[in-house]
């Protein structure tokens, strides 16, 4: 089976824009958790996120384009130039495709339309809504600035997403369809729509307090903190790789996605469909569990969640590998989490660092291993495995190994 090189990476995240600021904010522990300035939050249950901040859209896309689009497709657009200059490649058009990852596409952008129509005199919308709402415009955004002709994908599996999006770009390359994919995940949902609803179903954090919010597994953890950004991954067959004399950062490995089928918010208690995503995943990487020497996990702070999967966890790994959530710095990005999470598995391979997991005070009884609380520790990993689970009862796992030369 041809092996999955990666070649490229590309962050935009509440820590930083780059993948160089967002790791090292990762490792020493800064939080990207604020009060929301976007808009006024202080009316709202809940006025902090994961914001992107220290972002000017003008110095990495045309003034033009970034009036048509979201700000998730901006995000996408930005991520994936970086991942694109990093992996130095010649885009051969019609082998090298893309797969977008969002959860929600454009809500911010709808919920933002809707209000100011409700209260306008004249009726009237503009005719980029709906190309600025949809999630695959993002994906098109891109194909078109770099003439990507190849197969063009937009996943939307609620917060596993940006994972799926990795998963299914392997697939394609594997097939035979491509000799080059573009994974990307994005997200950009800071508007009251989406903070009342999430909060009305008490899934979000009401701390007052931004940098201790986020609590991963700890045992006073209220819920999550929504996140925001993007995330991108230039991924190639060996082959192509090898062929070109590209820079390898790792492989993907191997990759699953299961369906609880349990519930349509909930997951399932015990944990049964993310352990069995987890197993496909080593089985489709040709690997044991005892293999991985490190596991970024959903670990999102909600009370359910955290411990469904430490048991599904426990339930795979006898003897589990550190552990940790990076959600406590970054809150919870949905789609663009999945790719930003498995670039620090990438990292944490190739510099020998686990990054913590902050906020982690007390563990919960029932969150019993080794989470790697709040500063980051050195290990010898060979192979890591990127957890991501979304409403639905979706599950997506990555399997990420070093790469050896031969």
């Amino acid at each position: 089976m041809e092996q999955i090189a990666i070649t490229g990476m590309g962050a935009v995240t509440p820590l930083g824009v780059g993948v160089r600021r967002y790791w090292n904010s990762l490792i020493t522990g800064k939080s990207g958790i604020s009060k929301i300035t976007a808009f006024d939050a202080s009316d709202l249950a809940v006025g902090i996120a994961g914001e992107i901040k220290d972002l000017n859209p003008a110095e990495h896309m045309p003034r033009e384009l970034i009036r048509q689009t979201d700000a998730f497709m901006q995000y996408a657009y930005i991520a994936a130039k970086e991942a694109i200059e990093d992996s130095c490649i010649v885009i051969n058009s019609r082998r090298t495709g893309i797969v977008m990852g969002t959860a929600l596409g454009g809500i911010t952008t709808t919920a933002r339309t809707q209000e100011s129509l409700s209260e306008a005199e004249h009726k009237k919308v503009g005719p980029r809504f709906i190309p600025k709402i949809l999630g695959n415009v993002a994906a098109a955004n891109i194909a078109i600035a770099y003439g990507i002709r190849g197969p063009s994908l937009t996943i939307s599996t609620a917060c596993a997403s940006g994972s799926d999006a990795v998963n299914t770009a392997c697939m394609l390359i594997r097939s035979g369809k491509a000799d080059a994919m573009l994974a990307v995940g994005a997200e950009s949902v800071l508007c009251p729509l989406v903070i009342y609803s999430l909060s009305n179903a008490k899934a979000l954090s009401h701390s007052a307090d931004p940098e201790t919010a986020s609590r991963p597994f700890d045992k006073n953890r209220g819920g999550f903190v929504i996140g925001e950004g993007g995330g991108a991954l230039m991924l190639e067959s060996m082959t192509n790789a090898k062929k070109r004399g590209a820079y390898i950062y790792g492989l993907i490995s191997g990759g699953a996605n299961t369906s609880d089928a349990y519930h349509v918010t909930a997951a399932d208690p015990d944990g049964a469909g993310a352990s069995e995503c987890m197993r496909l995943a080593l089985n489709d990487a040709g690997l044991s569990p005892r293999d991985i020497g490190y596991i970024n996990a959903h670990g999102t702070g909600t009370i359910n969640g955290d411990i469904a999967e430490t048991r599904a966890i426990k339930s795979v790994f006898h003897d589990p590998p550190p552990i940790s959530s990076t959600k406590g710095a970054t809150g919870h990005m949905m789609g663009a989490g999945g790719i930003t999470e498995i670039i620090a598995c990438v990292k944490a391979i190739e510099t020998g660092i686990i990054p913590p997991t902050l906020n982690l005070d007390e563990p919960d009884a029932e969150c019993d291993l080794d989470y790697v609380p709040k500063s980051a520790r050195h290990a010898d990993i060979t192979h890591a495995m990127s957890n991501a689970f979304g409403f639905g009862g979706q599950n997506s796992c990555v399997v990420v190994s070093k790469y050896e030369m031969r």
